[in-house]
């Protein structure tokens, strides 16, 4: 026990709905609306300190629940789940670091808050654990603020033994057969801080975004933002583009993939990737189109830094061996990631990096952070179109994480005026230039929100305790 354990000792939740400006293609779906949930929560330490904090993640249902069921369904079940949530936090009296926090209510309550949820809705299929990750993964993150709020510290300082109570290995096993020991480390101990406190950011190129500027019909909207990939470059100076393909229409992923390469050589961007979706089951369909690419446009091929998640995400059901995917490219786990074991089970599989995201939970993400680094694997930080508060935690993981390249960051993209409020007071975190973000605005406790001075209206709580 230290004297800066926190316990909750009340907490409001709040939905906030966002529109997009143009659409964004997930897998075989389209996002055109997303509710953000966003959590207060009061916490006192063991020295009688109280103070607030507060955690944001978009409920993205096309991506945490791919299926058959109406979207309006499928977000109904998260939001209820937020509010379970939420009810059983309210009466729980644990008392420790948040980072303990976390991880003791994914293993020990999370699950039944679901369970008991599927036992009683009726619906056709249950919730898959990745979307109840991310219903958790606003009050983790809130809790992280929080801490930080109470102690009068930046959240990225506690860390270490001075405020946690035990090391790494009190939570994770390192592979067999390795040299690899946690004792006596914390989360402190893998983290890469560039000199420069910004970073090089990565655009996301949807499946219905248009490429070329003779594309657009006249009839946009003129909101004063981009709609074709050679003006966002442009505008915006961008060094790395993230290509969103089917995985399932190898045509198409080729043609694409060909037109984006040669809009980014020729706008002088550096890197590619390119995320299949979790559509593909044979790691020839990869294969086949990254050979093709090396044969016929190689210096696309050669811009390409990694590939993200191909295969289905349900790592335990659909254990591939991808080893020969990762010979030719660097393979990130991002779906499949969903905590520390399967990024060990990845491993052994072949793949070569993780895509940590905070919507997967702050904790959950430096659990994987660090047994992926004392590993050996390559690190990436994706984004979840995070727009608003969500953005903050997201960009301060990347800028901790060393990460391959930069971040990934598209909220500016798709909803750029949701972040309104936010970036009044944090400019650098909103709007890319020269490629980049700057997080110089971020000071102060916790994750250096500044909630106070954002002064964000917000409407009723859904539930408060």
């Amino acid at each position: 026990m230290k004297p800066y354990d926190i316990a909750i000792t009340g907490l409001q939740l709040y939905e906030l709905p966002v529109q997009t400006r143009v659409p964004l293609k997930f897998g075989a779906e389209v996002l055109t609306t997303v509710t953000c949930a966003r959590v207060c929560i009061q916490t006192e330490n063991r020295r009688g300190e109280r103070a607030e904090g507060w955690g944001e993640t978009p409920l993205s249902v096309q991506w945490v629940w791919p299926s058959s069921l109406s979207y309006e369904v499928r977000e109904q079940a998260l939001k209820s789940i937020c509010r379970l949530i939420a009810e059983d936090l309210s009466q729980w009296k644990e008392q420790g670091h948040p980072f303990e926090l976390g991880s003791l209510y994914q293993k020990q309550r999370l699950p039944g808050v679901v369970d008991a949820f599927n036992a009683s809705s009726g619906l056709s299929e249950p919730v898959p654990y990745l979307a109840a990750l991310v219903c958790f993964s606003l009050f983790d993150i809130a809790l992280h603020d929080a801490y930080g709020q109470t102690n009068r510290v930046n959240t990225y300082e506690t860390y270490n033994s001075t405020y946690m109570n035990d090391d790494l290995s009190a939570y994770l096993e390192p592979a067999a057969g390795s040299s690899v020991s946690f004792e006596g480390l914390y989360p402190e101990s893998f983290f890469s801080i560039p000199s420069q406190k910004e970073l090089v950011t990565w655009h996301l190129v949807g499946g219905k975004d248009l490429l070329y500027r003779d594309e657009l019909t006249g009839d946009e909207l003129d909101d004063g933002y981009p709609y074709t990939l050679e003006d966002w470059i442009e505008r915006d100076g961008l060094q790395c583009l993230k290509v969103k393909l089917t995985g399932n229409d190898t045509a198409w992923d080729y043609t694409r993939l060909v037109q984006v390469g040669e809009i980014a050589l020729a706008g002088q961007v550096v890197w590619l990737t390119a995320d299949f979706n979790c559509q593909v089951t044979d790691c020839s369909y990869v294969n086949e189109i990254l050979d093709r690419l090396m044969q016929e446009h190689p210096d696309i091929y050669k811009a390409i830094l990694y590939i993200e998640q191909p295969f289905p995400y349900d790592l335990e059901e659909h254990q591939l061996d991808v080893r020969s995917v990762s010979a030719r490219k660097p393979l990130f786990m991002d779906e499949s990631a969903h905590d520390w074991e399967l990024v060990k089970l990845g491993r052994e599989l072949g793949w070569t990096g993780v895509a940590l995201k905070t919507c997967k939970t702050q904790t959950g993400a430096l659990l994987s952070l660090c047994w992926a680094k004392a590993h050996g694997m390559t690190l990436m930080v994706q984004d979840l179109t995070n727009p608003m508060l969500a953005q903050i935690p997201h960009l301060l993981l990347a800028y901790h994480a060393g990460t391959i390249m930069g971040v990934e960051t598209n909220g500016m993209q798709f909803y750029p005026e949701a972040s309104h409020y936010e970036a009044l007071f944090h400019p650098g975190l909103y709007q890319r230039q020269k490629g980049k973000v700057q997080l110089g605005s971020l000071t102060g406790y916790g994750f250096g929100y500044q909630v106070e001075q954002i002064a964000r209206p917000l409407p009723k709580p859904t539930v408060c305790y």
